[in-house]
């Protein structure tokens, strides 16, 4: 949101509509029908969760635009120089904004290029193997946020696959990889942190139990989970789980919850994924386990291991990618590319 409250996709789409697109039709009529024009992608924008913290840099008005690579290369060039002629500096009080490509207010991009830095493949997902290789977070770039047009519907079908959510096979396989993480990696961790007094590791297995149990939680509701700094931001919205998840996790981030608190509180979380997933019919109910003096409360290991066991051979040896490799690889070429005092004033260091 804007100083004046206005919502940053609002004005973005409006001044698409009153300047740009006719701009557009009347000089490139053809290209324009080739291209797909929105506000999607990176940014806290895209997600309408834009505040005043999120104007120190990357931030004004924005259209993104991504057009067929021939295009791209072809034309596009001449575009940019003939909207940079023609465009204001700033539209009702707001910059144009410039981001990752070059632009300022319209910003092209190929299709396949944007695609393979978010989801690692020039393509919508195929295979159940494609869909296990694309960062969950990432998925969330391409569906996010609006597009206003898109006259070949390229864009918006591929959008459209992805919102479709994982094949059923993958989501199972997904579940299964965070109940490994969240109790043997995070739970089970904890506890013998707890024992050795061993507080570095507690703070590491803590956060890391946390985390994968709310992107758990949202598997389960059939939502993508956003990056980390926006998952707080949508958790209240997932309509079975969100409320007592977030109470839960609520009371665990206190300053005052003891490490024995905070891991009680990861136990009863685990019984809540758990009790869901039997509700689904992802595992089957089973009589009360105890718990370890020594190794606590396995219990979403048991889950791991009884949905591994439902599902065929190549999805079992498929490790699901969770890290964002492919904007990682993007991020460094972006980067590398930029004068140091440039980056310099992205980062808010300043002599």
């Amino acid at each position: 949101m804007s100083e004046k409250g206005e919502n940053i996709v609002a004005l973005s789409r409006a001044f698409f509509g009153e300047v740009v697109r006719p701009l557009l039709e009347k000089h490139f009529p053809d290209e324009t029908a080739a291209c797909a024009f929105g506000l999607f992608g990176y940014g806290s924008e895209a997600l309408g969760l834009d505040d005043e913290y999120s104007r120190d840099h990357h931030w004004g008005l924005r259209i993104d635009a991504l057009a067929p690579d021939e295009l791209l290369k072809t034309k596009c060039p001449e575009i940019g120089v003939r909207l940079a002629k023609e465009l204001p500096a700033s539209w009702r009080g707001h910059a144009l904004r410039e981001g990752h490509v070059k632009g300022a207010g319209v910003a092209f991009d190929g299709i396949t290029g944007f695609l393979s830095r978010t989801i690692g493949i020039d393509h919508p997902p195929r295979r159940d193997a494609e869909w296990l290789q694309i960062p969950e977070e990432d998925i969330i770039h391409v569906v996010n946020g609006e597009v206003w047009l898109d006259a070949s519907g390229s864009f918006s079908a591929i959008r459209k696959t992805l919102s479709g959510y994982y094949p059923e096979p993958v989501r199972r396989r997904r579940i299964a990889h965070w109940c490994r993480y969240f109790s043997g990696m995070g739970t089970y961790a904890l506890k013998r942190a707890i024992l050795r007094e061993n507080g570095y590791y507690s703070a590491v297995a803590f956060g890391k139990a946390l985390r994968w149990g709310v992107h758990l939680a949202f598997l389960l509701e059939k939502q993508y989970c956003p990056y980390d700094k926006w998952t707080m931001s949508f958790l209240p919205r997932l309509p079975k789980l969100g409320a007592e998840v977030k109470r839960v996790v609520d009371e665990a981030v206190a300053p005052d919850a003891s490490w024995a608190r905070k891991l009680e509180l990861l136990d009863r979380f685990a019984e809540t994924l758990e009790r869901e997933m039997v509700a689904q019919g992802l595992v089957k109910a089973h009589a009360p386990f105890a718990k370890s003096p020594t190794s606590g409360y396995r219990l979403l290991e048991h889950a791991y291991a009884e949905i591994l066991q439902g599902l065929p051979r190549e999805l079992v040896e498929t490790v699901p990618v969770w890290d964002q490799i492919p904007l990682e690889r993007f991020h460094s070429c972006y980067v590398a590319g930029l004068e140091l005092h440039t980056w310099d004033h992205i980062l808010g260091l300043s002599p």
